[in-house]
Protein backbone atom coordinates (compact mmCIF):
# COMPACT_ATOMS: atom_id res chain seq x y z
CA UNK A 1 0.00 0.00 0.00
CA UNK A 2 1.38 3.18 -1.22
CA UNK A 3 2.04 6.21 1.30
CA UNK A 4 0.38 9.36 1.45
CA UNK A 5 1.59 12.25 -0.52
CA UNK A 6 2.78 14.87 1.65
CA UNK A 7 3.72 18.28 1.19
CA UNK A 8 6.10 19.26 3.66
CA UNK A 9 7.05 22.82 4.68
CA UNK A 10 10.42 22.34 7.30
CA UNK A 11 11.24 25.48 9.16
CA UNK A 12 13.95 26.10 11.96
CA UNK A 13 13.59 29.68 13.94
CA UNK A 14 16.62 31.33 15.28
CA UNK A 15 17.91 28.57 17.61
CA UNK A 16 21.47 28.72 19.52
CA UNK A 17 22.30 25.08 18.70
CA UNK A 18 20.61 24.74 15.15
CA UNK A 19 23.41 22.59 14.25
CA UNK A 20 22.20 19.90 16.30
CA UNK A 21 18.36 20.16 15.75
CA UNK A 22 19.01 20.31 12.12
CA UNK A 23 21.32 17.14 12.41
CA UNK A 24 18.60 15.46 14.14
CA UNK A 25 15.76 16.31 11.41
CA UNK A 26 17.29 16.03 7.88
CA UNK A 27 14.31 16.83 5.79
CA UNK A 28 13.92 12.98 4.47
CA UNK A 29 13.45 12.13 7.85
CA UNK A 30 10.80 14.33 8.98
CA UNK A 31 9.05 13.23 5.97
CA UNK A 32 8.73 9.57 6.34
CA UNK A 33 7.91 9.97 9.92
CA UNK A 34 5.09 11.95 8.85
CA UNK A 35 4.11 10.31 6.28
CA UNK A 36 4.03 7.06 8.02
CA UNK A 37 0.91 8.46 10.60
CA UNK A 38 -1.20 9.80 7.62
CA UNK A 39 -4.33 8.45 7.03
CA UNK A 40 -4.88 10.49 3.86
CA UNK A 41 -2.67 13.25 2.11
CA UNK A 42 -0.97 16.33 3.52
CA UNK A 43 0.31 19.85 3.74
CA UNK A 44 2.31 19.98 6.93
CA UNK A 45 4.49 22.92 8.33
CA UNK A 46 7.07 21.46 10.78
CA UNK A 47 8.50 24.15 12.44
CA UNK A 48 11.31 23.70 15.52
CA UNK A 49 11.31 27.14 17.58
CA UNK A 50 13.56 28.16 20.61
CA UNK A 51 11.66 28.33 24.38
CA UNK A 52 10.43 32.10 23.81
CA UNK A 53 8.53 31.19 20.82
CA UNK A 54 7.27 27.88 21.72
CA UNK A 55 6.16 29.78 25.15
CA UNK A 56 4.19 32.80 23.08
CA UNK A 57 2.25 30.08 21.17
CA UNK A 58 1.30 28.05 23.79
CA UNK A 59 -0.40 30.40 26.24
CA UNK A 60 -1.95 32.34 23.16
CA UNK A 61 -3.35 29.53 22.00
CA UNK A 62 -3.89 27.30 24.51
CA UNK A 63 -3.94 29.45 27.60
CA UNK A 64 -0.49 27.76 29.22
CA UNK A 65 2.51 29.92 30.21
CA UNK A 66 5.16 27.52 29.44
CA UNK A 67 6.98 26.24 26.25
CA UNK A 68 5.56 22.71 25.84
CA UNK A 69 7.47 19.72 23.09
CA UNK A 70 4.68 19.91 20.45
CA UNK A 71 1.98 22.12 19.03
CA UNK A 72 -0.08 20.88 16.48
CA UNK A 73 -2.29 23.49 14.78
CA UNK A 74 -4.56 21.31 12.51
CA UNK A 75 -6.59 23.52 10.03
CA UNK A 76 -8.47 20.74 7.80
CA UNK A 77 -8.26 16.78 8.05
CA UNK A 78 -10.26 16.15 4.96
CA UNK A 79 -10.00 15.77 2.02
CA UNK A 80 -6.56 16.99 2.69
CA UNK A 81 -4.99 17.29 6.15
CA UNK A 82 -3.76 20.66 6.46
CA UNK A 83 -1.43 21.52 9.81
CA UNK A 84 1.36 23.58 11.51
CA UNK A 85 3.41 21.30 14.04
CA UNK A 86 5.97 23.20 16.18
CA UNK A 87 8.25 21.52 17.84
CA UNK A 88 10.21 23.15 21.00
CA UNK A 89 14.23 22.70 20.38
CA UNK A 90 15.07 22.70 23.96
CA UNK A 91 12.41 21.09 25.41
CA UNK A 92 12.74 18.35 23.12
CA UNK A 93 16.48 17.77 23.56
CA UNK A 94 15.92 18.16 27.87
CA UNK A 95 13.20 15.30 27.51
CA UNK A 96 15.77 13.44 25.05
CA UNK A 97 18.58 13.88 27.96
CA UNK A 98 16.49 12.89 30.67
CA UNK A 99 14.49 9.84 28.74
CA UNK A 100 18.24 8.96 27.78
CA UNK A 101 17.32 8.74 24.33
CA UNK A 102 18.66 10.07 21.26
CA UNK A 103 17.71 13.45 20.27
CA UNK A 104 16.57 12.15 16.47
CA UNK A 105 14.46 9.15 18.29
CA UNK A 106 12.71 11.68 20.71
CA UNK A 107 11.87 13.95 17.10
CA UNK A 108 10.57 11.26 15.59
CA UNK A 109 8.10 10.06 18.32
CA UNK A 110 6.96 13.62 18.86
CA UNK A 111 6.60 14.24 14.69
CA UNK A 112 4.18 11.10 14.77
CA UNK A 113 2.64 12.23 17.83
CA UNK A 114 1.81 15.95 16.55
CA UNK A 115 0.41 13.93 13.34
CA UNK A 116 -2.10 11.70 14.99
CA UNK A 117 -3.09 15.29 16.91
CA UNK A 118 -3.43 16.95 13.08
CA UNK A 119 -5.98 14.24 12.03
CA UNK A 120 -8.01 14.15 15.11
CA UNK A 121 -6.73 12.22 17.61
CA UNK A 122 -6.86 13.29 21.25
CA UNK A 123 -5.11 11.45 24.46
CA UNK A 124 -6.66 14.27 26.42
CA UNK A 125 -10.18 13.16 25.59
CA UNK A 126 -9.88 9.97 28.11
CA UNK A 127 -8.01 6.88 29.56
CA UNK A 128 -9.26 5.03 26.44
CA UNK A 129 -8.19 7.49 23.92
CA UNK A 130 -5.10 8.04 25.16
CA UNK A 131 -3.80 3.99 25.05
CA UNK A 132 -5.65 3.99 21.46
CA UNK A 133 -3.33 6.87 20.73
CA UNK A 134 0.12 5.67 22.47
CA UNK A 135 -0.77 2.16 21.16
CA UNK A 136 -0.91 3.37 16.98
CA UNK A 137 1.87 5.80 18.01
CA UNK A 138 4.05 2.82 19.12
CA UNK A 139 2.69 0.56 16.00
CA UNK A 140 3.46 3.69 13.50
CA UNK A 141 7.35 3.81 15.23
CA UNK A 142 7.82 0.34 14.90
CA UNK A 143 7.09 0.60 11.50
CA UNK A 144 9.63 2.80 11.11
CA UNK A 145 12.78 1.08 13.26
CA UNK A 146 12.02 3.30 16.20
CA UNK A 147 11.32 1.01 20.09
CA UNK A 148 8.28 2.00 21.63
CA UNK A 149 8.50 5.15 23.37
CA UNK A 150 6.41 4.50 26.33
CA UNK A 151 8.20 1.39 27.71
CA UNK A 152 12.26 1.83 27.99
CA UNK A 153 13.99 -0.32 28.79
Amino acid sequence: MALPSLSLSLQFGDLADAALHRAALPRHTVARCIRHALEADAEITVRIVDAEEGQALNRDYRGKDYATNVLTFDYQTAPLVMADLVLCAPVVAREAKELKKPLAEHYAHLLVHGTLHAQGWDHETGEEDAEAMEARETQILAGLGQPDPYHRG
